[in-house]
């Protein structure tokens, strides 16, 4: 079944038919009516796609490359929230949104092989093969909270602002015994003093450089824990539990799920928060103000961040210059899981514990 074969029947020509699918705009109401009843007879679905695509020289499909697999992704309602802001702002303008993962199987490399207009890099290195492949093929890019490119625009918020809130926050409530727990970063409760804070990743270090500033301007030197992988994972949660031993009155995490791991674990040895120990995350994950106790937090904007990568990805397409937006603010939003810290009841064996 054809174009050829509908005009015939309808008593059109083929381009007539073409425009029923197409560019409805260029026939009346009835007529294309008409066209698609007698399709819809003959059993016709429409115009392959492939070749539309290939005549408009426009797929109509943006891709979004994950670190992770989209199963890994969605286990984060900010990733989720993300997505789902990009995906209403690419419907809105007549665009469908495809998932990848960052490497393929078996020789297949998404980014490589499906086909797009352009592509949203989520929280991922240029040297990864995905970023690599649509380097290659010339495609439109936007960054998002990854490592900078030469002709690249970059979304991302003020994370550094943000992280300076939330350490200054603590501190004000009396804190100097400080936790920080982080991924991109291999460290094994040690003060920061004593290790590197180098970090490849974007987002880790620009909330490293916040808390450090403001807790130097204390002269805090924070304990840190963390992992050399990008996720809460196995090792980071050995590291935590480690912290919990001997614990800090207060705890600095790179994101909201972060926070309540420590909070879920301190739970569970019986510590108290916040009276034993303030947890402040970062993101504000719609779990953050369900949680019991609810979690201080910072919040960034992620239905202002996916519009603006799709915004900026839409420019590209319409061949305007490349511009990276002003970061997005942050916020810190104060909760129940931060209080002054207690003073610790003396050990038996300190003589001020009397008896």
């Amino acid at each position: 079944m054809t174009l050829k074969t509908i005009a015939e029947h309808v008593g059109v020509s083929r381009m007539t038919v073409s425009n029923a699918f197409s560019r409805p705009d260029q026939l009346s109401e009835d007529l294309r009516a008409r066209i698609l009843s007698a399709a819809d007879d003959l059993g016709y679905a429409g115009p392959d796609p492939a070749a539309r695509a290939l005549a408009r020289g426009r797929t109509g499909v943006i891709g979004m490359v994950l670190t992770n697999s989209p199963r890994d992704a969605f286990t984060d309602d900010v990733a989720v929230g993300f997505v789902r802001a990009v995906a209403g702002s690419l419907g809105d303008a007549g665009y469908s949104l495809v998932l990848l993962h960052s490497s393929g199987d078996n020789g297949v490399v998404p980014a490589r092989d499906i086909a797009m207009d352009g592509a949203i890099v989520y929280s991922c290195a240029p040297a990864m093969s995905a970023f690599t492949a649509l380097r290659e093929r010339r495609l439109p890019i936007v960054n998002v909270e990854s490592l900078p490119f030469p002709g690249v625009p970059d979304i991302g918020i003020d994370d550094a602002a943000g992280a300076y809130q939330a350490a200054k926050h603590l501190v004000d409530l009396g804190h100097s015994r400080i936790a920080i727990v982080v991924a991109a970063l291999d460290a094994d409760n040690l003060p920061s003093s004593d290790i590197s804070l180098n970090t490849a990743s974007p987002t880790i270090a620009g909330r490293l450089d916040g808390w450090m500033r403001a807790l130097e301007q204390a002269g805090v030197v924070p304990t840190m824990i963390g992992t050399p992988g990008l996720v809460i994972d196995a090792v980071l949660r050995e590291r935590i539990d480690r912290m919990l031993d001997d614990p800090p009155t207060a705890v600095l995490a790179f994101s909201d799920l972060a926070a309540l791991e420590v909070m879920e674990r301190a739970r569970d040895r019986d510590i108290l928060v916040p009276e034993q120990i303030s947890v402040v995350g970062f993101d504000d994950n719609p779990l953050a103000a369900r949680v019991s106790p609810a979690l201080t937090t910072v919040r960034q904007d992620i239905d202002a961040k996916g519009e603006a990568a799709a915004q900026v990805l839409l420019s590209l397409l319409r061949e305007e210059p490349a511009v990276s937006p002003p970061r997005l603010p942050t916020a810190l939003v104060v909760r129940a899981s931060t209080s002054r810290p207690r003073d610790r009841a003396p050990r038996e064996s300190d003589p001020r514990a009397g008896g």
